[in-house]
């Protein structure tokens, strides 16, 4: 179940992040410019973080299992609809779509955290996570691949397959879950508001992991131009190749979530959000090196999974009937912190160059820093 749930999330949540490496390609083919491009990015990160703001509380009030399936069907339509796109304004409707039915992997997860034992709960958590964690960096390498040998509309047609194949198994193994609450869909979206000022923990994780998101994807966003540039002259399969250095990052999400449930979170945290801003602010100084690009990709990405499952850890922790809910406050925050970095990361590279990345996350770092070190 583990292993199946972990998959499918994995494969949800790559879904939003295909586009990345294929940006140079979509840029050329469309005629637009690099700030104009990283609006695709953008709007799919923004359409995740309204879904899980406005949907994935559902999972408290109805079958989570049914959920599932309807947004892995919803998925597909979604995956089918940029494959055929005929333009940009399309794709950029495409986009919207893919991030609001990715949110899928957001209702795998509570899945996980409700069957999981309370002694290993962060232990399998973090085992999903790293599905979900390897489906966003490996998404890059197979969309880089794939767009170089068979073009970018071939990588939208084999992820709606890919997600298509998933569902029958969804159907026969995820067993019925009985929801934790019959209020209405108004008052779940209230009490998310309360949960908020409820829980300052909630709060401070939200914050912490969305600054930590904003230099996660200001790097990712953005690395494809970056590579293009004269700096580098790589192409969209270089691009791609680079989540492999990130996937060795995500592999650190089962051990996080451990050490969580031995040591407590708070530490790891600490740990984690230091690691981030160190690897930016090596990279924001040090000379331009594909080698160093490497180990920055490896550094910062476990730092930011590792801060992702501990907060994680922290949040299932605070309320058991609530958990859809806190989820959905925490990956919302973690989102729009992911759009804020597309959208800046783009822009900062377009007016002051490819240093002026790294620097805007090293100080979205250091703010998740000081939140981290904050009782």
């Amino acid at each position: 179940m583990t292993l199946l749930l972990a998959t499918a999330t994995g494969l949800a949540v790559a879904s939003i992040y295909y586009v990345q490496p294929l940006l140079g390609l979509l840029s050329a083919q469309f005629g637009v410019g690099s700030a104009s491009i990283g609006l695709l990015p953008t709007l799919t990160q923004l359409g995740y973080a309204a879904a899980i703001l406005l949907l994935s509380p559902l999972g408290d009030r109805f079958d989570r299992r049914r959920i599932i399936l309807v947004k892995a069907a919803a998925l597909v339509v979604a995956l089918a609809f940029a494959a055929v796109a005929p333009g940009f304004a399309a794709l950029a409707l495409a986009s919207v779509a893919i991030g609001l039915t990715g949110t899928l992997a957001q209702d795998l997860v509570p899945a996980a955290a409700t069957l999981a034992p309370e002694a290993e709960r962060g232990k399998r958590v973090g085992q999903v996570m790293t599905g979900l964690l390897l489906g966003i960096l490996l998404s890059r390498v197979a969309s880089g691949a794939l767009a170089a040998v068979a073009g970018w509309r071939a990588v939208y047609a084999a992820a709606a397959v890919a997600v298509a194949l998933l569902i029958p198994l969804l159907w026969h193994a995820v067993p019925r879950f009985v929801p934790a609450t019959q209020a209405s869909y108004g008052v779940l979206l209230a009490s998310m508001g309360r949960l908020w000022l409820a829980h300052a923990p909630l709060r401070r994780a939200a914050l912490a992991q969305g600054l930590l998101s904003v230099a996660f994807s200001a790097f990712w966003s953005t690395l494809a131009l970056v590579l293009a540039g004269p700096d580098y002259g790589q192409g969209s399969a270089v691009a791609g190749a680079f989540g492999l250095a990130g996937a060795a990052g995500a592999l650190a999400a089962p051990l996080a979530g451990g050490l969580a449930d031995r040591r407590g979170p708070q530490a790891v945290i600490r740990v984690a959000a230091l690691l981030v801003f160190l690897s930016f602010t090596v990279q924001a100084l040090a000379p331009a090196s594909l080698g160093l690009l490497v180990v920055v990709a490896v550094v910062f990405d476990l730092g930011v999974q590792a801060a992702l499952v501990s907060h994680q850890s922290v949040v299932y922790s605070l309320d058991p009937a609530s958990r859809s809910r806190l989820n959905a406050v925490l990956v919302s925050g973690m989102f729009v912190g992911m759009a804020t970095g597309a959208a800046l990361g783009s822009a900062l590279l377009g007016a002051f160059g490819p240093r002026a990345v790294p620097a805007l996350g090293a100080i979205a770092a250091l703010g998740a820093v000081v939140i981290a070190r904050a009782r």
